[in-house]
């Protein structure tokens, strides 16, 4: 099996974490299995932890983080995306959809993500109508993920994230 090795320093995305910083590549001897293996201790850009994930961690999706051109051009679709709002009331179903836009680790999925939710947001207050936890908690997800890559990727903040989306 081929491991693509990152370098120390490179941001990647990785599993649900969002983007991270490879601070440190290191040789471990796992216990009670006489065999070293080499970890990647990872730092989360936007969370107070570190991770230790094996080079050759096959359970968690990892990839380089987009690049700026990618980035500029994913925002520079924005009005070019149909925007499709889903509506269940069964939450087992909503949670499902919603998950499936995380799991592709796609910034696209995210953006369609967090515009059909925007979007449902909007509407349910134009009927005076109450917005779901659910939504707003996938929604925040969605856009804690996709503006910490951007941001990552754009070299800003978090924060100025929005702001930038809309002055292109």
């Amino acid at each position: 099996m081929e491991v693509n090795m990152y370098q120390i320093g490179d941001l990647i995305h990785y599993g649900n974490t969002g983007v991270c910083c490879v601070q440190e590549i290191t040789t471990r001897t796992l216990p009670g299995v006489n065999k070293k293996q080499l970890f990647y201790v990872l730092k989360p850009l936007y969370q107070e932890c570190t991770i230790s994930s094996p080079v050759d961690n096959q359970k968690v999706f990892t990839r380089p983080i987009i690049t700026k051109d990618e980035a500029n051009r994913l925002i520079d679709n924005i009005p070019h995306i149909k925007v499709e709002v889903f509506n269940s009331r069964v939450l087992r179903e909503l949670s499902a959809h919603y998950e499936s836009a995380f799991a592709s680790h796609n910034c696209e999925d995210l953006i369609k993500l967090t515009m059909s939710i925007y979007t449902k947001k909007k509407l349910l207050e134009q009927q005076k109508r109450k917005f779901g936890a659910v939504d707003e908690r996938y929604m925040k997800r969605g856009e804690d993920m996709l503006f910490g890559e951007l941001a990552a990727a754009l070299k800003i903040t978090r924060e100025q994230v929005p702001d930038y989306i809309q002055v292109l």
